[in-house]
C-alpha cells in the first residue's frame, strides 16, 4: 500500500467523528473507517459530476467491490474533524483501484485501497471498463474540468434542460407541470451544464425582465449532484450572459431554502417573502 500524503490527492471529503462511531475508549471503532471511505467515494462521484445510477445505466454495467485493504497508523477520536481523501490510483482492464487516506490535519491516520470490478449487473461477470469512463477518471485526476457549459435557445437545449427541470421541479418538488412550463422559454437564454458523458446535470434560464434588467430563473441541479458547485457554475454563466448584452443588474426569485446560496454569490434580498407555486420565495438582486 502506497505511503500517501495530502498533496497526493485532489479530492477531500470532510466529516466529524460522532458518539455512535467510537468505543469505550472514545476512539473510532476500526470498522467505521470503511464507512468513511465509502461515504467519501459517493462524494467523489459528485466531484466527477456523475449521477451514479444514470451513469451506470449509460455504461451498461456496475461497480462491485472485489477487495478492501485497510492499514491503521493512528486512531481518530470523538469530535475529531477528519479529511477523507480519495483518488483513482489505477484503471485496469476490468478493475479500478481507488486509494484513500484519512487525515486529521496533516496527520495520516488510515490508508485504504478499494478494488472495484466493472461487471454486468445481471450476471455480475466482469467486463472491460468502458473507455468513456476511463477517460473521465483519468481526466479528473489530471486536473481537467468535469463539465461543459452551453448557452443557447430552447430549440437547441430545451430537450436536455427539460429533463433536468422535470426531475427537480415536477418529480421532486411536485410543482404542477402546467406551472413549470411557460412561453418565456422560447425567448430566454438557457444555460445547460453537461458532464463528460454528455448527460445534462444542471440548467437555468435568463429573461429580459425590463430594459437593463435580467431575470434568472428555473435554476435546477440533479438532486444527487447538489453540493458540487454545479448551480454556481450555471448561475455565473447566466450572469456573464446578462452582462454581455448590457444589463446593469440581474434579479431572481429565490426559494427560501436557497437564499444562502445566492447571498454567497453576491445577491441581496429585496422586499418581503412571498408564495409562488406553493413554495415561499424572496426576490434577490445582483448589480452588474
Amino acid at each position: 500500500m502506497a505511503n500517501l500524503t495530502r498533496s497526493d490527492f485532489r479530492f477531500f471529503h470532510r466529516l466529524r467523528v460522532r458518539w455512535a462511531e467510537v468505543d469505550l475508549q472514545k476512539i473510532v471503532f476500526n470498522g467505521h473507517y470503511l464507512m468513511y471511505v465509502d461515504t467519501a467515494i459517493a462524494d467523489y462521484w459528485r466531484a466527477l459530476a456523475l449521477p451514479y445510477d444514470l451513469t451506470m445505466q449509460a455504461l451498461d454495467g456496475d461497480l462491485y467491490v472485489k477487495k478492501a485493504t485497510v492499514e491503521y497508523h493512528a486512531s481518530a477520536r470523538l469530535d475529531d474533524q477528519l479529511d477523507v481523501a480519495v483518488r483513482c490510483g489505477r484503471v485496469g482492464t476490468s478493475s479500478i483501484l481507488f486509494q484513500s487516506a484519512v487525515f486529521r490535519g496533516e496527520e495520516h491516520l488510515i490508508s485504504c485501497d478499494l478494488i472495484y470490478v466493472f461487471a454486468n449487473p445481471a450476471t455480475q461477470k466482469s467486463k472491460p471498463v468502458p473507455m468513456a469512463f476511463r477517460d473521465i477518471l483519468l481526466a479528473y485526476e489530471a486536473g481537467e474540468s468535469t463539465l461543459s457549459m452551453e448557452l443557447g435557445s430552447w430549440q437547441d437545449l430545451g430537450q436536455a434542460a427539460g429533463e433536468v427541470r422535470h426531475e427537480v421541479f415536477v418529480e421532486e418538488q411536485r410543482i404542477p407541470v402546467e406551472m413549470e412550463w411557460d412561453a418565456a422559454d422560447q425567448t430566454a437564454i438557457h444555460a445547460l451544464a453537461r458532464n463528460r458523458m454528455g448527460i445534462a446535470v444542471a440548467t437555468g434560464r435568463l429573461l429580459q425582465q425590463a430594459p437593463g434588467v435580467g431575470r434568472i430563473g428555473r435554476m435546477a441541479v440533479r438532486r444527487v449532484l447538489r453540493g458540487a458547485n454545479l448551480g454556481r457554475d450555471v448561475l455565473q454563466a447566466l450572469i456573464r450572459a446578462a452582462a454581455a448584452r448590457g444589463d446593469t443588474e440581474v434579479m431572481l426569485h429565490s426559494q427560501r431554502t436557497a437564499r444562502g446560496f445566492y447571498e454567497r454569490l453576491g445577491f441581496v434580498p429585496r422586499g418581503e417573502p412571498f408564495e409562488e407555486a406553493g413554495i415561499m420565495h424572496i426576490e434577490m438582486v445582483h448589480p452588474l
